[in-house]
């Protein structure tokens, strides 16, 4: 069981609290509905708040008794009385980390769970031994205070300011399910640098996606699995760096979801936070520059105005996503065959945002081949199926070490 902040006396009380009249006291939220479905694409939340410390320790701080401590904004120093077991979270880059430590299967709640297990389950295949499974889950895009005290999650990875900023919680709502259930943990504004509401911006940070997992990491006190992971990134970084092409050599990107392939809606391949961290290693040219804000819908006479050489499909991994079809109505639209990204055939499948540190390997090598071909070796035509066999001497990192490390066999 894990506690934030102020140390308990009583080992009872997360007991009493859940089963005593003081849940009734506090008054227990009805419940807010889940906004995804099991198989359509998730949507992404607009606000987020923080408003406890926030100081930054390398490792996590341990006192004689077992217990110890972790730092994150906007959190700030969070106490756990051991290794979480049971993990609540309620988007895929904190899920993900779970899995990237072997707890994948731990999770007990996550966005859209359904859509989102068959994403990461397009990859799984290539990890040997590696099996996830979060079908049926909670949808926790609008989690209720009542089914937090249900799930009894030993760990919350979720930012409570992002929490605090939807429809039906208060302050007061974040502080009883950190003391009277388990701490949260996790920070949202990292995706785009966004603002979070004004209870917590004096004391919020950013992290870029391995900064934040080296801290969750932290939580379940997995120090070595996350520096094997984080070398066999470092690497994979060095490989690429090693290999990009001149700044001027390097070809235009439309980054989007082409769900409605004639009206995609766009996403900056050089926006800072952790949902570039696929794309912006490679300094791309974004082909609408500044013109168009991430998250803009764009029809296909903005597209071909931008005409880029390269346009990447997210969620184009998806099982229920069709590519060939995706690629055939922009062929047959007497717009969007002129694309030069469509006359090229340089339309690919991508996977998702909110990735989590292993999806990040996997979508760095994909955007490599996919991207600068000439340098790092051809991306296989993909139409549906998992993420295509590529030969061990043209794979750009070791997925047996992957699956080792997730595993806990290395």
């Amino acid at each position: 069981m894990a506690r934030d902040d102020a140390r308990h006396d009583s080992p009872t009380r997360r007991e009493y609290v859940k089963y005593g009249g003081a849940v009734v006291a506090g008054g227990l939220l009805a419940g807010c509905t889940d906004s995804a479905d099991a198989g359509s694409s998730p949507t992404e939340s607009a606000t987020a708040t923080n408003a406890d410390t926030a100081t930054d320790s390398p490792t996590p701080q341990s006192d004689s008794d077992g217990s110890y401590t972790v730092s994150m904004a906007p959190m700030g120093e969070v106490e756990f009385e051991s290794v979480p077991k049971t993990v609540f979270t309620r988007l895929t880059h904190l899920a993900g980390m779970a899995f990237a430590l072997g707890r994948g299967n731990d999770v007990n709640a996550m966005h859209a769970p359904d859509y989102y297990d068959a994403l990461w389950n397009q990859f799984t295949p290539r990890l040997d031994g590696v099996t996830l499974d979060w079908s049926g889950l909670y949808s926790s895009w609008r989690p209720s205070k009542e089914k937090l005290y249900e799930l009894d999650s030993d760990v919350h990875l979720a930012d409570p300011a992002s929490v605090f900023a939807l429809d039906g919680w208060s302050q007061a709502d974040i502080a009883e399910i950190r003391e009277n259930v388990s701490p949260w943990f996790g920070n949202h504004f990292s995706h785009r640098h966004t603002a979070p509401p004004d209870e917590y911006a004096d004391r919020y940070e950013y992290y870029t996606l391995w900064e934040q997992f080296e801290k969750v990491a932290q939580v379940f006190r997995e120090r070595d699995r996350y520096d094997a992971l984080a070398a066999i990134h470092d690497d994979l970084l060095a490989t690429i760096e090693a290999e990009l092409p001149a700044e001027a050599d390097r070809p235009t990107v439309v980054m989007g979801g082409f769900s409605t392939p004639t009206e995609p809606y766009v996403y900056n391949v050089d926006a800072p936070g952790f949902l570039t961290a696929h794309v912006r290693p490679f300094g791309l040219r974004d082909a609408f520059g500044d013109d168009v804000s991430s998250g803009d819908q764009v029809d296909m006479e903005a597209l071909l105005e931008a005409d880029p050489d390269v346009i990447l499909s997210l969620g184009g991994m998806h099982p229920g996503t069709d590519m060939a079809a995706i690629r055939e109505a922009l062929e047959d639209d007497p717009v969007g065959q002129q694309l030069s990204a469509v006359q090229n055939d340089r339309v690919y499948a991508q996977g998702a945002r909110y990735q989590g540190p292993i999806l990040n390997l996997f979508q760095l090598e994909m955007t490599a081949k996919q991207v600068f071909p000439s340098q790092f070796g051809e991306w296989p035509t993909y139409e549906s199926g998992p993420y295509p066999e590529i030969p061990a001497e043209e794979q750009l990192f070791d997925r047996q070490r992957v699956a080792d490390v997730i595993t806990g066999d290395w």
